[in-house]
């Protein structure tokens, strides 16, 4: 690999090689005074300014192969990982995995759990009042006056339908079939 090829994905020069040589500090910058394509800043001298320059073009290289050695450790890694058995959808799970385990054990996720808990059981123990006084409404009705004597005027009423085949039943057919319920 070229030592000066960029090899950053998020970089706009993603491999292609870079020339350092055409460096901005070189380009010539359009409104500028003077016989110097690039101002020196006030107090800078020239000499001190091509040392800054020096150096600057110098830390660049050693980004760029920086980023070149973090890129070969990384194919490395990934390397090592795929000899493992390591795959990207095995790291997540486990990654998946130990957060909720995180998310379990921290405090906020306890008192939660404890809060909805003790709510559903307060929500039971209310719905089981609620069905417990229904009942003994609805019984407490059925033993009325008014209900016994409703019951007492429906029982004496027969009701005559048809049967699945069509047949008018009458009232007096007392046996039940599949296709001539009781009810």
């Amino acid at each position: 690999m070229d030592p000066s090829q960029d090899i950053n994905l998020n970089s706009p020069n993603k491999g292609l090689g870079v020339d350092h040589s055409d460096s901005l500090a070189e380009v010539p910058v359009e409104g500028a005074v003077g016989n110097s394509v690039n101002p020196l800043p006030p107090g800078l001298t020239e000499e001190e300014a091509e040392e800054l320059r020096t150096e600057l073009m110098k830390v660049e290289e050693e980004i760029n192969t920086l980023r070149q050695v973090l890129s070969a450790k990384e194919r490395h890694a990934a390397e090592l990982k795929r000899k493992l058995g390591l795959s990207p959808l095995n790291e997540l799970r486990q990654n998946i995995t130990k957060s909720w385990q995180d998310v379990q054990t921290s405090n906020a996720y306890k008192k939660t759990q404890e809060t909805l808990s003790q709510a559903g059981q307060k929500t039971s123990a209310a719905l089981t009042t609620v069905g417990s006084a229904i009942t003994r409404r609805l019984g407490d009705m059925r033993n009325s006056a008014t209900f016994k004597s409703f019951e007492d005027k429906m029982g004496n009423l027969k009701v005559v339908g048809t049967k699945g085949n069509g047949d008018v039943s009458s009232p007096t057919d007392t046996t039940p079939t599949q296709e001539n319920p009781p009810f």
